[in-house]
């Protein structure tokens, strides 16, 4: 729940900015800005707890680690084609469509108790997928849509 409150209050401190700046709200910048700063940030993360991320990703599915830095890397490449208005469209599909392939990994992950940061089994479990992830999942998809297909 960490990461929404980067995406909030990204979106609050750009739609300030732009209505500072532009004298006006620019809810699709605005929108746009939060979602990109929050899957560059989590991109960054499958870097920084690669082993924790590796753990997440079910048995079956082969070359852990090479998922692991892709998905980072595509994580930072949509942050940034969000942020440009001539792939924003197609990138916010893909984001959507990444978001729902990749709950897998989530289910996975509470399901064993993963704990990605100590990459151990303390995790919170499937509590934390039924009060956490799925909203936040439901959040991520929405605001994606909204800013980036409905609004663009």
């Amino acid at each position: 729940m960490k990461l929404l409150i980067i995406l909030f209050a990204t979106f609050i401190l750009a739609l300030l900015g732009t209505i500072v700046f532009h004298g006006k709200p620019d809810y699709v910048f605005s929108g746009n800005l939060g979602m990109a700063v929050f899957i560059i940030f989590t991109g960054i993360s499958h870097f920084k707890f690669q082993k924790g991320m590796e753990m997440m990703i079910p048995d079956f599915i082969p070359a852990k680690m090479f998922w692991v830095y892709f998905t980072g890397l595509l994580e930072i490449a949509a942050g940034i084609g969000l942020m440009i208005p001539a792939i924003r469209e197609l990138t916010a599909i893909l984001l959507i469509i990444f978001y729902i392939l990749v709950f897998v990994a989530n289910i996975n992950s509470s399901k064993k108790n993963i704990n990605i940061f100590k990459a151990d089994y303390t995790g919170p479990g499937m509590r934390y997928l039924y009060v956490e992830r799925i909203p936040m999942q439901v959040i991520l998809i929405g605001w994606t849509w909204y800013f980036g297909i409905f609004l663009h």
